[in-house]
């Protein structure tokens, strides 16, 4: 038995688990291969991603091993789309592979205690009013688990989803690419970047030792799983370049199409889904793993309370709300990006007019937020107005009782934190009732003399504010009990 049994030890399983443990949930993770795979899926943190993670003191040691490029990657335009002036602590893309991610979060969940269980893959899954019980099989023996909650995070085919019955509505794919980790037998012979041919076109991206090459899969086998050789990428790129371009010492070879499905429910019952589980979409603009751990930052601590009864009836809930009109846009902005670079002439205008307001440095910053999911605004309630409302809140330069700080270092716990920054105290005893899920911290903030008081949710994001002046506490019960549910008899304050 456990509190809440996570499938798939990928980037939203390992973070999922870390959340968890982090409010002292039982929490077995099931990952059905036996060691991580030798390749790498992606080599990308965003800067939302980074700022999610650097609310729990995960992002500087992956800064430390990545290489910054102040630049979004977007397709399909002649404009580079720049971070720095955007809404982030994080003006950078964060060059990494996904597997050196993926031994961070897993090494961190570990810490805090999570029971992961590689070479264990569910085959079975029962869901009643009270729990979700799994079968698991590993080599030869097979056993059952049975848990509160169950949260598939275990790819595109989720096993998950299937057995849950949840449908999966969107557009299959029309086009297929190949994909291939290779060296170049003459480094020469292609450039980074695109090259076009007579027909077609081959991408080059640089990586330590090899080369990652895109091209089209213009005759895909009838099964799409038919496994990817290097004759065949090399039959494919000889055939778009109309020349020969020598390719030996295959790392990985794979084949991928634009198809974009959501999940049409996020939480069915006792079943989650987060990740490439909940979504699938074309890989433009590099998305994929940020999008699986804002998923997961946003379930976790709501998932949380829900086990250990403290949250309010819609918290769950929630979840589906914010995080699938959330992939709802990536599938979206997703999808343009690989119309837009289909050479299509009916699209030209379209085209136009996008790279005149991404040359607009208004239009730009606009771009890359909404591209990145740095525009990300949750619907809070009551509802003042202030661009902050909703959205994650910048990691601001604190000064408490015990010295200097930063918002995102009160974060780290996985807990709220109600900002008293009026000194008077009418706040702070204001919510003394929810002291045992919220800290409460009387500080100041010389940067923003205009703030009063600022309540953010355990992900960061901004639930109420107050500004200067206004330092009663009206809306700010209505904030707390919205998400925390109601206040306990007696609370304390630091």
């Amino acid at each position: 038995m456990t509190e809440v049994l996570i499938v798939g030890a990928g980037p939203a399983g390992l973070l999922l688990a870390s959340e968890l443990r982090l409010a002292g949930v039982d929490t077995v993770v099931v990952e059905r291969h036996a060691q991580r795979p030798d390749f790498c899926r992606g080599f990308n943190l965003n800067a939302r991603a980074l700022d999610l993670l650097a609310r729990r003191g995960l992002a500087e040691r992956l800064i430390g091993e990545g290489w910054q490029v102040p630049h979004a990657a977007f397709s399909g335009l002649p404009v580079t789309l720049a971070l720095p002036g955007t809404h982030t602590d994080h003006p950078y893309s964060l060059g990494i592979p996904q597997t050196r991610v993926e031994e961070i979060l897993e090494a961190h969940a570990l810490d805090l205690g999570a029971d992961i269980r590689r070479g264990h893959e569910l085959r079975v899954l029962e869901q009643d009013s009270e729990s979700v019980t799994a079968t698991v099989t590993t080599g030869d023996r097979e056993y059952r688990v049975r848990a509160a909650y169950l949260v598939g995070c275990d790819g595109g085919r989720s096993t998950v989803r299937k057995q849950a019955g949840i449908d999966f509505p969107g557009t299959a794919a029309t086009r297929f690419f190949l994909l291939g980790d290779v060296e170049l037998a003459d480094p020469e012979a292609l450039p980074f970047g695109a090259t076009t041919g007579p027909d077609g076109s081959v991408f080059v991206i640089p990586r330590p030792g090899y080369v990652r090459i895109i091209t089209s899969d213009r005759q895909p086998p009838a099964d799409k799983d038919t496994p990817v050789t290097l004759d065949l990428l090399q039959t494919a790129v000889d055939d778009a370049l109309g020349r020969h371009v020598g390719l030996r010492a295959a790392r990985w070879l794979t084949r991928f199409g634009n198809a974009a499905r959501q999940a049409s429910e996020y939480v069915r019952g006792r079943v989650i889904l987060a990740g490439d589980a909940a979504h699938i979409h074309p890989p433009a603009g590099a998305i994929g793993v940020n999008v699986a751990l804002d998923d997961a930052f946003n379930l976790g601590w709501k998932l949380a309370a829900t086990v250990r009864g403290t949250a309010p009836t819609h918290l769950l809930a929630s979840y589906h709300a914010e995080r699938h009109t959330a992939g709802a846009h990536v599938l979206a902005n997703t999808r343009a990006q690989v119309l837009l670079g289909d050479a299509d002439d009916r699209l030209a205008p379209i085209t136009d007019l996008l790279t005149r307001l991404a040359r607009h440095p208004a239009g730009n910053r606009a771009l890359t937020e909404t591209i990145t999911g740095l525009d990300t605004r949750y619907e809070m309630r009551p509802d003042s107005g202030h661009p902050w409302l909703g959205r994650l809140a910048p990691d601001l330069a604190l000064t408490t009782g015990d010295g200097r700080t930063r918002l995102a270092e009160l974060l780290t716990s996985g807990r709220g934190a109600l900002l008293d920054l009026t000194g008077a105290g009418t706040i702070r005893d204001s919510a003394a009732g929810w002291a045992d899920r919220v800290d409460i911290v009387t500080a100041t903030c010389p940067d923003h003399p205009e703030l009063a008081a600022v309540l953010l949710r355990p992900d960061g994001h901004t639930a109420w504010l107050r500004a200067a002046g206004h330092d009663h506490a009206d809306g700010l019960h209505q904030a707390l009990q919205h998400w925390h549910g109601p206040a306990a008899q007696s609370g304390r304050c630091r």
